[in-house]
């Protein structure tokens, strides 16, 4: 694999990735009447228009809620920073709301890593693991998929790189779920990215 620290563009999942995880999902699941297990996203997607919409207006509620409590998780603001003084571009693909990630990332102190246009949520992008998100960042950046990475903790996060023809990086979670099957470098936290790059 061509070295990290030579791709020039970087994305990066939000939830469980730039931030400990605080999302509760069976709680999620439960206020919006979801059935255990079933994609949340995916499921609203499925419901009458006006149903959708009322049930979006809670997750909204619960997700604003959630990125005023957001913390870094470890090694962000040091990878952040390093990236940014290589000139690496860096962009956000996540399940959330637009509105939301900048909120959660002014709330871990990265708002000022990301150009506003380069953070997509699930209403500028088809969400992951659809690579769509992905390819409009590249094109954003002016970057290629064999130029540019994709760090995620989560299955959607890997396989919405895998198809896009990214690097995939796989962060460590608290469940230990891993897939390395989708993923090309696994590490347990980003800390241990700034480590590697570091040395490179």
């Amino acid at each position: 694999m061509e070295r990290l620290s030579s791709r020039s563009c970087w994305i990066f999942d939000l939830d469980g990735t730039l931030t400990l995880p605080v999302h509760d999902f069976i709680f999620i699941r439960r206020e919006l009447e979801i059935p255990a297990g079933a994609d949340i996203l995916g499921h609203l997607d499925a419901l009458p228009p006006q149903e959708a919409m009322h049930r979006r207006r809670r997750l909204d509620d619960i997700e604003r809620e959630l990125a005023g409590r957001a913390e870094a998780a470890p090694g962000v603001t040091e990878l952040l920073e390093l990236l940014q003084s290589i000139g690496v571009r860096m962009g956000i693909l996540t399940r959330n709301s637009c509105e939301i990630a900048l909120l959660t990332l002014e709330a871990i102190g990265a708002h000022r890593y990301f150009d506003a246009t380069l953070v997509l949520g699930r209403d500028e992008a088809p969400p992951k693991p659809d690579p769509a998100g992905i390819q409009h960042l590249l094109d954003r950046c002016d970057a290629s998929a064999e130029s540019s990475v994709m760090v995620g903790d989560y299955l959607f996060d890997l396989q919405a790189g895998r198809a896009a023809g990214v690097v995939t990086v796989h962060v460590g979670r608290p469940d230990g779920r891993r897939w390395p099957e989708e993923s090309d470098l696994m590490v347990d936290t980003l800390a241990e990215l700034v480590k590697m790059l570091g040395g490179m």
